[in-house]
């Protein structure tokens, strides 16, 4: 059984800052990409950014110098530093990563949400 448990989401004035986090445990072999999307209200799912194991990285372009993404493979953990928040920001954020339980298999799993607010 794998899990993803998000942290970090919360209101936030405008021009702030938020940091989430997501750790992935149980049974994992190994992790490829881990990643950042989200779901603004009334809207569709959409990636905000994603690291690979080895360290390649990729943002939208809505995101690009406010957002930075990073990973801790020792503990199976990615970070996301959001700064310069913007009311647009506003969603609830949603981990993903592509985890192999055994070599020969790589499954999606989905954090559970958290909430990023940010006022105006």
């Amino acid at each position: 059984q794998v899990q993803l448990v998000e942290s970090g989401g919360g209101l936030v004035q405008a021009g702030g800052s938020l940091r989430l986090s997501c750790a992935a445990s149980g049974s994992i072999f190994s992790i490829n990409a881990m990643g950042w999307y989200r779901q603004p209200p009334g809207k569709q799912r959409e990636l905000v950014a994603v690291i690979t194991s080895g360290g390649s990285i990729n943002y939208a372009d809505s995101v690009k110098g406010r957002f930075t993404i990073s990973r801790d493979n020792a503990d199976n953990t990615v970070y996301l530093q959001m700064n310069s928040l913007k009311p647009e920001d506003t969603a609830v954020y949603y981990c993903n990563a592509e985890i192999r339980v055994v070599p020969q298999s790589v499954f999606h799993y989905w954090g559970q949400g958290t909430q990023v607010t940010v006022s105006s």
